[in-house]
């Protein structure tokens, strides 16, 4: 067992055993209704993570050329793999279809177009779903909203038979059905109940299942909480998995299809950090820690909180500002917020960075790569081989590990 306190901070902390006990429940509650689970890889793609989830059957959701390729090679099978985008590359377009992925989720006429020429002239047919921008409010930050008018994701409305003519003439596009995205970290489920109404309506108005749709992808995005994560480790998915069962009119047989990332990993991750320095400013009181955006940038990005814990005091609260040392004034992860009377050389958890954490990191300011521990029940893994029941061994690689079969 490693030593925590001799580690290297800033390092990240995942608890394998909150993963596991997430994506179960969460494989359970889809299993209900024959739902499929695709894992949003850039929510976090370290292989121990991915791994895990892998295992659990659940497929892939790619949104570059390079996460298909890292999936694969993860062990993801091609035919739990989908990859959405509004940007794809003619070599990216060719990749899917070179390893037969199961579905292309177009987001663009002109990309359905692209998608025609690049599978006619490869000899290939494309499975295809079209990204429809329903305008559904998701009720979240305006920076990853993803389903309104003036987002730059998917198919407007006024474009969709224009879409569907084109994949009932091509020779070369498998059509399958829709695919809807209508943002992240969203707290209520109000938002899917809305998005409901409007994927039956455009299912019945457009036909989709006389065009041959039998695909239903309703992406992801549901959120966590950011506010009492020990408090609330597991998102509630008997709710959310409920809620489209009771509201969703399609066609018998269809398949329902989710895309979920941050409420399957982001809880069962922690960075640890080290205080540098204390500071009293004019008016505030700083503590200056050894991780920085470089390491969770969401903070600096959306402005967004997550809790922080010192794990070294037990004194009387003080306010601080809880800053890194980047060189920038945005390499900020918490204003005003109380913790115990800290000093240089306390220790600092930032609580639910096991999405856009990791998948998110700079090396702005040429900054080195944080490390990794893995935690199993009451055993830490750090860079030394460990065996779990003779099922996984852990791998050092220039200190960060890898989980494999053995």
């Amino acid at each position: 067992m490693a030593d925590l306190a001799s580690i290297r901070t800033p390092y990240y902390r995942y608890d394998l055993d909150l993963l596991k006990e997430t994506v179960d429940f969460a494989s359970a509650e889809a299993n209900r209704y024959g739902y499929t689970i695709h894992y949003a890889i850039k929510a976090n793609h370290d292989p121990v993570i991915a791994g895990i989830i892998r295992d659990r059957g659940l497929g892939a959701d790619c949104v570059s050329g390079n996460e298909v390729q890292r999936s694969l090679e993860l062990g993801f099978p091609a035919q739990g793999i989908v990859f959405a985008g509004v940007g794809k590359t003619d070599e990216e377009i060719s990749l899917a279809l070179e390893k037969d992925i199961f579905c292309l989720n177009c987001e663009s006429v002109e990309e359905l177009q692209v998608i025609d020429e690049i599978a006619a002239r490869s000899g290939k047919i494309a499975r295809i779903a079209l990204r429809v921008n329903p305008s559904v409010e998701a009720g979240t930050h305006r920076n990853i909203t993803t389903g309104l008018d003036e987002n730059k994701f998917g198919i407007s409305m006024p474009h969709l038979k224009s879409a569907l003519n084109i994949c009932s003439t091509s020779e070369n596009l498998d059509f399958t059905g829709l695919h809807f995205h209508i943002g992240s970290q969203i707290s209520s489920l109000e938002p899917y109940r809305n998005l409901c109404e409007r994927v039956n309506a455009i299912w019945h108005e457009y036909d989709i299942e006389g065009y041959g749709g039998y695909v239903l992808n309703l992406g992801g995005g549901y959120g966590i909480d950011y506010n009492n994560p020990e408090g609330n480790p597991v998102p509630d998915f008997r709710s959310f998995f409920s809620l489209f069962s009771e509201n969703l009119r399609l066609p018998v047989g269809t398949e329902v299809h989710f895309e979920l990332g941050r409420s399957l990993v982001g809880q069962c991750g922690r960075i640890v950090t080290k205080v540098l320095y204390t500071k009293q400013g004019i008016g505030r009181k700083f503590v200056i820690t050894d991780a920085g955006m470089t390491e969770l940038m969401r903070p600096s990005l959306y402005q967004a909180v997550h809790a922080i814990k010192n794990i070294s005091s037990s004194g009387e609260p003080e306010t601080y500002d809880v800053v890194g040392p980047v060189c920038e004034s945005t390499d900020v992860f918490a204003r005003d917020t109380e913790l115990p009377v800290t000093k240089r050389g306390d220790m600092l958890e930032i609580l639910s960075c096991g999405a856009y954490a990791e998948s998110m990191t700079l090396n702005f300011n040429l900054r080195e790569k944080a490390g990794k521990v893995y935690i199993s029940g009451n055993t830490v893994i750090n860079g030394k081989q460990y065996h779990e029941d003779d099922e996984t061994a852990l791998i050092s690689g220039n200190g960060h590990g890898y989980l494999h079969k053995v």
